[in-house]
């Protein structure tokens, strides 16, 4: 591997459409940067497991996700916020499900990508904002948004958590219906990267950030976003209309302590991670 060389992973949703821009207009290279793309279907799990066995030099993960794997000895450090805005996290059950009512989810069985995983993570943190537990035999892991549908299909599991545009096109044509929704309580991307890399190519990675900080500027003020991502991903225009005047990216790398603070409050609550955690530095100094 080249010295100039990052190895950047993320899903293969909507929300990464500005990196591959930039990268298909050689944005990267014309900072000096061989910017090797990595897909990850399972999601943020799959993602910080990259991370620690350095498939991977840095991810676009959720927030709460990576904190918490940090917190359990990942080796990394957050760089940058991704997106400024919450997530809204779809709440699923197959079609032919007699689940209909939000309110009857918690007893049931959850389809989750792995441990660890926004799907995982989520249905806990949302479970306990309302009162309710949801106990460690009540999970499936189906390792992606294919294994879930096949899952939820078969009525091996009952309910998913998934990013709720992302799944849109399949309540659309019925193979899923949605029983709810959950807005995160803080921005819902993350950049990560592992301390190794923070190590060798420092400032090669602030040219990485800066290239996609730059690239979110300009797909924000772009006239013909809406048109591209529906096209690109296959959904309605009218849904990416809502999905995009809903989202915001970051245009700076500034990382908020009260962010911070507020998910690991979260994820003490939730039992995710312990009470008094041995939290190690988890934002990136320049």
């Amino acid at each position: 591997m080249s010295d100039n060389t990052i190895r950047l992973g993320g899903v293969p949703e909507h929300f990464n459409l500005p990196i591959h821009l930039a990268r298909e207009r050689g944005d990267f290279e014309k900072r000096g940067i061989n910017l090797e793309w990595q897909t990850f279907g399972g999601g943020t799990g799959q993602m910080t497991k990259a991370l620690r066995n350095g498939e991977v030099d840095a991810c676009i993960l959720l927030t709460e996700g990576i904190i918490t794997d940090i917190i359990n000895g990942n080796d990394s450090k957050i760089i940058s916020i991704y997106v400024n805005t919450p997530l809204c996290w779809g709440i699923h059950t197959g079609a032919r499900n007699s689940l209909d009512n939000y309110n009857d989810i918690f007893s049931r069985n959850y389809a989750i990508s792995r441990k660890g995983s926004g799907s995982h993570l989520m249905a806990i943190v949302d479970a306990n904002s309302k009162g309710q537990k949801i106990n460690d035999d009540q999970f499936k892991i189906i390792k992606n948004l294919e294994g879930a549908l096949n899952s939820l299909d078969q009525q091996e599991s009952d309910v998913f958590y998934w990013e709720k545009y992302t799944t849109k096109p399949y309540v659309d044509s019925g193979q899923l219906r949605r029983v709810g929704e959950y807005l995160t309580p803080w921005p819902c991307f993350t950049i990560a990267a592992t301390n190794d890399i923070l190590e060798k190519q420092p400032e090669n990675i602030i040219r990485m950030l800066r290239t996609i900080h730059d690239s979110c500027d300009q797909f924000m003020q772009n006239p013909q976003a809406i048109d591209m991502v529906s096209k690109r991903y296959n959904q309605q225009p009218v849904d990416v209309e809502r999905w995009f005047h809903s989202t915001e990216w970051a245009i700076h790398g500034w990382v908020s302590n009260k962010m911070k603070e507020s998910v690991i409050y979260n994820l003490k609550l939730a039992g995710i991670v312990s009470r008094n955690p041995n939290v190690p530095e988890l934002i990136w100094s320049r």
